[in-house]
């Protein structure tokens, strides 16, 4: 297949994209390889059809309507990407968890990120992103949200977990998703662990 008929078949992709979607080039890693993906996305950013969040991470900027101007990407998804691009597991942990499960409102300073790779920083559009390397074996074996709910009730610490949080995280995970918890969180901390259970009642 030609160079053409890579460019096609990469911005069909991307245009299935919602606005704003970060991505990476190994996200295309089927198309052709990454030097010829990285070659072409640098093209549309010279081009102005795609913007550069940090380096190696690229989206299409999504419009505010109201305010006619560009949306900034959603750091959580950025970390995401990066993640993918670096083949990292990552978890968010601290403020960045509990604003993750909706316990708090409060927009992190640094949205923190623990994860099985090397301790790194970045920033975009005024928002900062942290992940720290994490040699934690009571999350080996944990699916994502397993991991989420360990990091923010670690947060929260024992003693500021109230009924109604508990009563709010259970009416937010459904049936099949407390099952998972309740099989997966089994090493867990103690104390984390009879919370879980109680919010899986």
């Amino acid at each position: 297949m030609n160079t053409k008929g890579f460019t096609e078949r990469l911005n069909e992709r991307i245009n299935a994209l919602s606005e704003g979607t970060p991505f990476v080039a190994s996200d295309f890693s089927d198309i052709t390889d990454a030097q010829t993906i990285r070659r072409l996305l640098k093209k549309q950013v010279d081009n102005g059809k795609l913007e550069r969040i940090i380096p190696g991470v690229f989206f299409r900027p999504k419009m505010s309507n109201l305010l006619n101007e560009k949306i900034p990407a959603d750091p959580n998804q950025v970390a995401e990407a990066i993640a993918r691009s670096k083949g990292w597991k990552i978890t968010p942990s601290g403020e960045t968890a509990l604003n993750r499960l909706g316990l708090s409102t409060q927009i992190p300073a640094i949205w923190t990120y623990i994860t099985d790779g090397p301790y790194k920083k970045y920033e975009m559009d005024g928002a900062k992103l942290k992940f720290k390397h994490t040699t934690n074996k009571n999350l080996d074996g944990l699916s994502p949200l397993s991991r989420l709910v360990v990091q923010a009730l670690s947060t929260l610490g024992k003693d500021r977990i109230t009924q109604d949080i508990v009563l709010f995280l259970s009416d937010r995970f459904t049936k099949e998703e407390k099952i998972n918890l309740i099989q997966e969180t089994k090493r867990v901390t103690e104390w984390i662990r009879e919370i879980i259970v109680q919010i899986c009642k």
